[in-house]
């Protein structure tokens, strides 16, 4: 939540995905201290799409900034209209980082929100995922705020006027970090399948260690 709203509060956007890392990794904590196998999973796969998500938010950022050479969010607006292709992939890296359903961001963050209800070890573990849905309604606000402040409303300034789309290798490496948020979201089964073992031999691993640690603790 905390990095959700230092998130907000930036006016630069290298700064705003960077404290946006630290929303996101909290999911990633979250889903590891669950200490149940789809929690576990979830935290695995989230650590995967925040590198996705976050690199190809970075990548747009820095597009941006090689040709403005400036990252403040109110050196943009309407940015739409002079690159369109390259908005609309934006646009989709963004929402997979809010987490929309058919994007990677959104397997992740429901398998750790999953296992953090399922917790015994994070009891109650509805307290700890009502904070999780907080900081995914947050999230969306300041990913809301990124890209409404660059690509949307009039195109004014000449600089912007001048922006040039991306070429074959800019392209290429958009591509291909969005082949992967797609993928992810529509076929997860096959990254969970990946690890599943070895989630699975670490859950019941850490279970009997809570279990017998517990009791000593309580004394």
């Amino acid at each position: 939540i905390y990095g959700a709203i230092v998130a907000y509060a930036q006016h630069d956007a290298k700064k705003l995905v960077a404290y946006s890392s630290i929303s996101h990794l909290g999911f990633v904590m979250l889903g590891i201290f669950s200490l149940n196998e789809i929690g576990l999973q979830g935290a695995i796969i989230q650590g995967v799409n925040h590198g996705l998500s976050t690199g190809a938010l970075f990548f747009a950022v820095g597009f941006l900034y090689d040709q403005r050479h400036t990252r403040e969010l109110s050196d943009y607006g309407g940015v739409w209209k002079a690159i369109p292709l390259f908005s609309v992939l934006t646009l989709i890296v963004t929402l997979s980082s809010m987490g929309l359903p058919g994007l990677n961001g959104f397997v992740g963050e429901f398998s750790i929100l999953l296992g953090t209800m399922g917790a015994g070890a994070l009891a109650p573990g509805w307290i700890f995922t009502a904070f999780a849905v907080t900081g995914v309604i947050l999230a969306a606000t300041y990913l809301l705020k990124f890209y409404q402040a660059i690509f949307m409303g009039p195109l004014e300034k000449e600089e912007n006027k001048s922006l040039r789309e991306m070429n074959g290798g800019e392209l290429a490496i958009m591509l291909s970090f969005l082949v992967f948020i797609v993928w992810i979201g529509i076929a997860p089964a096959a990254y969970f399948g990946l690890t599943q073992s070895t989630v699975a031999a670490l859950a019941n691993d850490l279970s009997q260690f809570v279990n017998a640690v517990a009791p000593v603790l309580m004394h």
